[in-house]
């Protein structure tokens, strides 16, 4: 079961890294774009570090302070409840 846990938190992470830097590209050839609730919420789905990755590789939606107050808090979330899941107690 665990290693299903790790799989999804590791594709959530990569499909948000690499959402962030195609938007950055369509941005470059100003094309449609992927709307930003949709990027917070891929960040908010378990991907808060490949939020915060992809801000910091790319150079995309760095001006926002909005992106990056999400990602600190949506990574401080995911992080928790990752101890939590861990920890003797089971909350979860």
């Amino acid at each position: 079961m665990d290693k299903y846990i790790w799989a999804v938190i590791a594709i959530a992470n990569i499909a948000t890294f690499l959402a962030f830097g195609i938007d950055k590209a369509k941005a470059k050839k100003d094309r449609w774009r992927i709307p930003e609730k949709t990027l917070l919420l891929m960040g908010l789905c378990f991907g808060g570090p490949g939020q915060l990755a992809g801000m910091k590789v790319f150079r995309h939606k760095t001006k926002k302070w909005y992106f990056t107050v999400c990602g600190i808090l949506f990574t401080i979330i995911q992080i928790a409840i990752i101890v939590l899941y861990y920890t003797k107690w089971k909350i979860l």
